[in-house]
């Protein structure tokens, strides 16, 4: 059976979110459903949210599996875990409803998971052919292809810049403006070859930090742009800003918010709201991001950007 996602930084999130016997927790990204099966097999209730249905199926796959016993079915008053599909822009509507008002600990996996980036279907890959989507949540009403093609030159050059942070933001948009007067820019692979074509011959691949291990990894040229449009399809860094402030609501004393980023605006939305509530209603557990270790980064390239922050309710 395909891995739908591999679970990133999983002990140590584990570990910051010190699961107690049949207490509750918030999965608030199930996606495979890895970081549930930990906090199961410690015996903690979970309930999994993903606003992709096709998490949720995954996650119950494997979950059925890896945890075969009576009342782990996501069924029941009883159950020791349940899902529900919803945007975690309404974490405390979804936990009232499924009963998980006061809970022991929220956990935030962000990003993008394996199987939505390796399913040509999804869009999201520059890697491969397919439609340019890039909606987590197929109800959505705008797709990557609509942004493509409907924003003007200004709107793609501050897109690429502000949340893909691409340093030839302006020279891209002018480049996709140009070729969609053609034609309607529709698939991954056409989008794709527009922005190699147009990045000077040496920025056509970029290195990557060293800290991602001794190997001399590039970025594809497209990454960033890629990255953008994800962001703004699916509206990720104004719906965390509107969940973590409802994690902290339901959060019991003494519970515990886990957040795991793969990127710096997510990393920085995530550390300038525990730096505001420090002291107030939240005890920071993390000084400094954990990162995850050069085995995990080996094992899996994808977890090298990955960074987790903790933090405890004191009241």
């Amino acid at each position: 059976m395909e891995e739908f996602h591999k679970s990133v930084l999983l002990k140590e999130s584990i570990h910051y979110l010190k699961i107690q016997k049949g207490e509750k927790y918030i999965d608030a990204t199930i996606g495979g459903g890895g970081h549930t099966e930990a906090i199961l097999k410690k015996e903690g209730k979970v309930l999994g949210i993903d606003c992709d249905p096709e998490a949720i199926k995954a996650a119950r796959r494997h979950l059925s599996q890896a945890c075969p016993v009576p009342h782990r079915d996501g069924a029941g008053p009883d159950a020791f875990w349940r899902h529900a599909q919803g945007n975690f822009a309404h974490l405390k509507e979804i936990a009232q409803k499924e009963g998980f008002s006061q809970v022991a600990g929220v956990l935030f996996d962000l990003g993008v998971s394996t199987h939505q980036l390796e399913t040509p279907q999804r869009g999201f890959s520059f890697s491969l052919k397919g439609p340019l989507d890039m909606r987590m949540d197929p109800s959505l009403s705008v797709t990557a292809a609509d942004l493509i093609n409907g924003l003007s030159k200004g709107e793609l050059n501050e897109l690429f810049s502000k949340l893909g942070q691409e340093k030839y933001s302006r020279r891209l948009a002018a480049a996709i403006v140009s070729a969609r007067r053609v034609r309607l820019i529709e698939t991954c692979e056409e989008l794709t070859r527009i922005i190699i074509e147009a990045r000077p011959k040496r920025a056509r691949g970029e290195k990557i930090s060293r800290r991602a291990g001794p190997r001399r990894w590039r970025r594809h040229p497209a990454t960033r742009v890629f990255l953008a449009l994800r962001i703004a399809v699916n509206d990720e860094l104004n719906n965390l800003k509107k969940a973590l402030p409802q994690a902290i609501e339901i959060l019991k004393p003494k519970g515990r918010l886990v957040v795991i980023s793969f990127h710096s605006g997510e990393d920085r939305i995530v550390k300038q709201f525990l730096r505001r509530e420090r002291g107030k209603k939240l005890k920071i557990l993390t000084e400094k991001p954990v990162r995850p270790t050069p085995e995990e980064r080996k094992q899996n390239p994808r977890s090298r950007s990955a960074k987790l922050r903790a933090a405890e309710k004191v009241r």
